[in-house]
């Protein structure tokens, strides 16, 4: 048995089972649950007939390296999207599994398990792929705090420069989850000055990436983030993307990993025996969907609208701060985040996950706690009607105390 899997810590809606086990919600009220990130918009119409008008692909084998067709399509995308002059699909793109299939994996290829001093650089809050992928890889995670006296910007000015010099990997979250922030350009500018002086590979996870606000504004990608910067051939990046929050399609795990040839070559050759080849009716399905925006910014007008409706419920009792991207209000609970959510779920049954079940304690402090994750991914109708409990809930909670 590998004896690393006794260092992977509990999933967050493992914990959150646990917490909320022995609360009984009020018998009236329907569960709304804005615990997890799953989309639930409808997929979109001609992606189910995509998939249903190629299931004849089922019938054969499908390369690890993914259909010329499909790969063109992503490279195509990322070229109108990002603004790049050009990405070669032959060597810079890679079909994936899911993005959170691909973070994983990537870094056993990335890794040297015999390297025993190794790090694995990541923002706090994160993932927990970052985490699992970085001690099942041999390394161990170095956590950069994200708190919101910073901007909830990860603090990398403040990365001691013997940490850089073990690190080998660096993951990044634009937009975040959990806060929805975006990284700047001045940020990628530093993170890619130090990978140049020390070596590291630089994963970048976007698959929150068309999830956004302002249509005149979508958030700055790493790659197009290289490419202002005069970074050629993009040395040690890698983006991944995904369909499932773009498209509303997180059964059909597919997505992309894009960037450095040299990195993508080996972690071809490790999902070579890995076994990861997708479907080819899920990738004849998924060249639809890259090539189709307007079910995109559909998509994208449906957030807007339920994030402006649950902010004007609830903002004026618990304060919220609007993400620049992805679909989550990352609130302020002044106070015990569990507590609030044990509460919330036993008084409203309306279950959200505490902030401090997706960050680790590091340099003193644990930067989830008193924060709440609040993913609005179903119905505008929903979305109203949680806000509306939330906002009973709080606006009882702060009068129960208040002093006499």
């Amino acid at each position: 048995m590998n004896p690393r899997l006794g260092l992977l810590k509990p999933y967050p809606f493992e914990k959150l089972r646990a917490l909320l086990a022995g609360a009984t919600p009020p018998a009236g009220l329907s569960p709304v649950n804005l615990s997890i990130g799953e989309p639930q918009h409808p997929t979109p119409d001609f992606l189910k007939e995509a998939v249903a008008g190629n299931l004849g692909g089922l019938a054969r084998y499908p390369l690890t390296k993914g259909m010329p067709e499909l790969r063109a399509a992503i490279a195509a995308w990322l070229a109108r999207r990002h603004g790049l002059a050009a990405i070669d699909p032959e060597t810079q793109v890679l079909p994936v599994q899911g993005s959170r299939e691909a973070l994983f994996a990537i870094a056993q290829s990335l890794l040297d398990p015999g390297e025993h001093d190794a790090l694995v650089v990541c923002p706090n809050p994160f993932y927990q792929i970052y985490e699992g992928a970085a001690l099942l890889g041999g390394a161990r995670p170095f956590f950069v705090n994200a708190r919101a006296a910073h901007g909830f910007a990860p603090d990398w000015d403040h990365v001691p420069e013997l940490v850089w010099k073990r690190t080998r990997l660096v993951f990044t979250c634009s937009p975040s989850n959990p806060n929805g922030r975006v990284m700047t350009l001045a940020e990628w500018e530093r993170l890619f000055a130090l990978s140049d002086r020390h070596g590291f590979a630089i994963v970048s996870d976007e698959c929150y990436g068309e999830i956004y606000f302002d249509e005149s504004a979508p958030p700055l990608g790493a790659l197009a983030a290289a490419r202002m910067l005069g970074r050629e051939g993009y040395p040690r990046l890698v983006v991944m993307g995904s369909l499932s929050k773009r498209s509303n399609a997180p059964g059909l795990r597919s997505g992309f990993a894009a960037g450095d040839s040299s990195i993508l070559a080996k972690f071809l050759l490790y999902r070579t025996y890995h076994g990861s080849a997708m479907s080819n009716t899920v990738q004849l399905a998924s060249i639809a969907a890259w090539n189709d925006e307007a079910h995109v910014a559909g998509n994208r007008r449906l957030y807007r609208e339920k994030f402006a409706a649950f902010f004007d419920l609830v903002n004026p009792v618990l304060p919220l701060s609007r993400p620049e991207a992805a679909f989550y209000y990352w609130a302020a609970v002044g106070g015990d985040d569990e507590a609030f959510a044990r509460e919330l779920y036993a008084g409203a049954h309306v279950t959200v996950l505490p902030g401090s079940y997706l960050s680790r304690e590091a340099h003193g402090a644990n930067p989830g706690k008193g924060y709440v994750r609040i993913a609005l991914v179903s119905t505008l109708a929903e979305a109203a009607e949680a806000g509306r409990r939330i906002a009973e809930f709080a606006r009882a909670r702060r009068v129960a105390a208040a002093p006499l």
